[in-house]
């Protein structure tokens, strides 16, 4: 194949690149504003925080308050909030104080076995071997995201049907603009 006979073929229209940079450089414009947006988003979530957490309470306490009615009939009152997470190096730690204290049974188990695509058969006998044992077994099964999207955009190119509404279908075109490094 030659290219440059290939190429010389080619037609391209001009007359629409302005078009087309003025719909880009509208698009770069709005992405820059959702950005400013979602960073505001964050400042105010923090100035949020800041002030339930810290500085009403704090006035309250101060104020010797523990409940405060405004005129608009709305009732201000700081109660305690409690969040806990084991970090990932006291794990073990943490589930041997549990258990060793008398609160095993907060913690639950899991237990998985994977097979492959072609093995279903096998996972159902092994489900069904398990509860005629007597062991509450759940099964779960799912269809990767991204494997679902190949599938159906793979189908789509070549022409198959797929069922759209069932598999959530949507289709558009997406345009991308990467900045300069």
């Amino acid at each position: 194949m030659d290219l440059e006979k290939e190429s010389a073929n080619i037609k391209v229209d001009t007359s629409m690149t302005t078009d087309i940079a003025d719909a880009c450089n509208r698009l770069l414009a709005t992405q820059e504003k959702i950005a400013k947006c979602e960073e505001h988003l964050k400042t105010l979530k923090e100035t949020e925080q800041g002030l339930s957490e810290q500085f009403i309470p704090n006035l309250m306490q101060k104020s010797g308050i523990t409940m405060l009615k405004l005129r608009d009939g709305s009732t201000v009152e700081v109660k305690p909030f409690y969040a806990a997470k084991i970090p990932a190096s006291k794990t073990d730690d943490a589930f041997s104080w549990l258990r060793e204290n008398g609160y095993g049974d907060l913690i639950k188990n899991t237990v998985s076995l994977l097979f492959s695509k072609s093995e279903d058969n096998v996972a159902t006998a092994l489900i069904e071997d398990l509860k005629s044992k007597g062991h509450n077994v759940s099964q779960r099964q799912k269809v990767e995201p991204m494997t679902l999207k190949a599938f159906v955009r793979e189908q789509i190119q070549n022409g198959q049907q797929v069922p759209m509404d069932l598999f959530g279908v949507y289709i558009a075109n997406k345009t991308t603009i990467k900045n300069k490094e």
